[in-house]
């Protein structure tokens, strides 16, 4: 079990994550733009993994906009970096971050080993967006009730 800590990210750490998104998510992953913004805009939380002063996980979540919900837009954790329980530290430390007692995010219908681990901390399927992926695979939303 590799040793990781959790930190908050920031403008600085975009190279880093720039290269963890290619890793985690391919054609999928964020344009430039989207990255700068997740790690300046006001009122998201961006929460990094570190091994050795390299970023190896990545998690942000913003309110939704009726103030009701949270989204948890990314979860990433290099490959190499799989398996060690950093993925399920990112989530529970972005859920505490938001502060909102529902919560979703979205995730490809065939990552099954992230809907087991999202499901395992009890998040449960509140619909889908079709072909929502570069490769038109469908998303599907999950959803976890805090107050349960």
């Amino acid at each position: 079990m590799t040793e990781f800590t959790l930190a908050p990210a920031n403008l600085r750490d975009l190279g880093a994550l720039r290269i963890l998104e290619k890793e985690c998510f391919g054609k999928d992953a964020w344009p430039l733009i989207d990255l700068i913004g997740v790690l300046s805009f006001p009122g998201i939380v961006r929460i990094k993994a570190v091994v050795n002063n390299n970023m190896v996980g990545f998690a942000a979540g913003e309110v939704h906009q009726d103030n009701q919900m949270g989204w948890i837009t990314t979860i990433g954790v290099s490959p190499a970096y799989r398996q060690q329980g950093i993925a399920s530290d990112l989530l529970k430390a972005v859920e505490l971050e938001l502060h909102r007692d529902r919560i979703r995010l979205s995730v490809r219908k065939s990552n099954t080993t992230a809907i087991l681990m999202y499901k395992k901390y009890g998040y449960v399927q509140a619909g889908f967006w079709p072909a929502y992926y570069e490769d038109r695979e469908d998303a599907l939303i999950l959803e976890k009730n805090l107050l349960v």
